[in-house]
């Protein structure tokens, strides 16, 4: 990989060219220590996998830091039981500083067997590395580490670096956050780098500009003392299942858009757009089967809410009796749009469901945790000093602007913090990524331009600065 031509004065090429040959040699370096940390089976939920992978994985992060340097490198206890991980790397003397933000906390491998390869083994398949967590987010903080890497080599880096790695993230407990807000010093920075989206494309240059906000819930809901014979009572006895199924179903125009009663659908989006057909190949959706709503694809997953079941607890099929069923519960998640508030929007979608469950059937609601969306500056002089620095490691692709549907919580809270911080999200988690599924794989050609970019960034950041 060499810098193009708009690197700018021959000095500055050449110096752009052996930051990219010095990420190219530490590939393999980048290769192993990943591997080491997508074995940690660092789920942080203890109904599913030991705290202890959580703390190994914490502890790792910990470990490569000062290997690298940084002082007041900490395991920091967060409110939520979960630990996050700092360091500081000082700088130049009033040089800004940057925090550099990933995640160790992964989700979890679902169902094993459907996994080419073992998910907690990083395996290389037809030109990606596949184990859970390899792009999200623990590719992540080898990105950040190679960029520093790179700029140490070649004489030091230029600015004063912060490094957070959390370990709630996936849970949306808000460890990390709770934690910031009562020690507001610890992460102030002038910019902050998140390295937890993706790129539109492999191969395409991409920041992200919106994150919608994001509310998990658990929802219940009860109709008898106990299961009953569905021969003997069925039919005039409540069936708290067929309850929830409606009660869940109310959500769902008939278009299957998300409709909550008193929630604005969102205020449209104007940046770049999502082909129909593009979307549909990287969704996988199966040949005749229409997609959901009548917006565009880009409206609909980066500026409008969306409500997912993401489980329900019920009989299996296999093993299930003819019984009426006394109770049932499901996992929710709702996804709230730039410029709404999530606590309203979570109280209207509680208030809605409380009020379309059928039959007077007794239900509940749980807030399990919650995240605001976030909507970046692109404007600022940070972006500017990302755009040039793409460019160069994409060999003169022009930065391009997009939104994610996902929720990264921590980011609201830190512009709340640092109102004049500067907040870019970056990172390895393009469409064949395939985050939060099964085979989630990484593209190591992109782990290899993002850690390019990253150190061409910092560079150039502290100059302007």
């Amino acid at each position: 990989m060499t810098p193009s031509p708009a690197a700018g004065s021959g000095e500055q090429a050449s110096g752009d060219g052996e930051i990219a040959a010095t990420v190219s040699g530490l590939m393999p370096q980048a290769r192993a220590e990943l591997a080491e940390l997508v074995a940690f089976r660092s789920v942080a939920d203890p109904a599913q996998f030991p705290v202890s992978e959580c703390e190994a994985a914490a502890k790792w992060v910990a470990g490569a830091l000062r290997s690298e340097g940084f002082q007041d490198v900490a395991v920091l206890d967060t409110p939520d039981g979960t630990q996050s991980v700092y360091g500081l790397l000082p700088g130049p003397e009033g040089a800004p500083t940057v925090l550099l933000y990933a995640h160790y906390d992964v989700q979890p491998p679902l169902d094993e067997d459907a996994w080419h390869t073992p998910p907690f083994t990083l395996t290389e398949r037809e030109g990606r590395w596949y184990g859970r967590g390899a792009a999200d987010c623990k590719g992540g903080i080898i990105m950040h580490l190679l960029a520093l890497r790179a700029l140490r080599a070649g004489g030091g880096v230029p600015v004063t670096v912060k490094f957070i790695a959390e370990g709630s993230e996936e849970q949306g407990t808000g460890g990390l956050q709770r934690y910031a807000e009562a020690h507001p010093q610890l992460l102030t920075a002038d910019t902050i780098v998140i390295g937890d989206t993706g790129n539109f494309r492999a191969g395409l240059p991409t920041v992200t500009a919106t994150l919608r906000g994001m509310a998990a819930l658990q929802v219940r809901v009860e109709t008898l003392e106990g299961n009953l014979h569905s021969g003997q009572f069925g039919g005039a006895a409540p069936d708290a299942l067929a309850a929830l199924i409606r009660t869940l179903d109310s959500v769902r125009a008939p278009d299957g858009s998300t409709v909550i009663d008193g929630m604005e659908p969102g205020a449209g989006w104007d940046g770049l757009e999502y082909p129909e057909a593009d979307f549909r190949r990287d969704a996988r959706v199966l040949d005749g089967v229409a997609l959901t709503g009548s917006a565009s694809v880009a409206e609909s997953i980066w500026a409008r809410p969306s409500v997912t079941v993401l489980g329900i607890d019920c009989p299996p099929v296999v093993g299930a009796t003819a019984s009426v069923q006394a109770s049932a519960r499901a996992a929710v998640s709702l996804r709230v749009p730039p410029g709404a508030d999530t606590e309203k929007a979570t109280e209207l979608l509680i208030s809605h469901l409380e009020s379309h469950v059928p039959w007077g059937a007794r239900i509940s609601v749980e807030v399990v945790g919650q995240g605001q969306p976030f909507r970046a500056d692109t404007g600022s002089p940070a972006y500017k000093a990302m755009a040039d620095a793409l460019r160069i490691a994409y060999d003169g692709e022009e930065m391009q602007i997009a939104g994610q549907g996902g929720s990264i919580p921590l980011c609201d809270t830190l512009a709340s913090l640092y109102p004049q911080a500067e907040i870019l999200l970056i990172g390895l988690s393009e469409p064949e990524a395939q985050i939060h599924a099964v085979n989630e794989s990484v593209s190591p050609e992109e782990l290899e331009r993002l850690s390019v970019a990253e150190a061409l960034f910092l560079q150039r950041y502290a100059r302007r600065a």
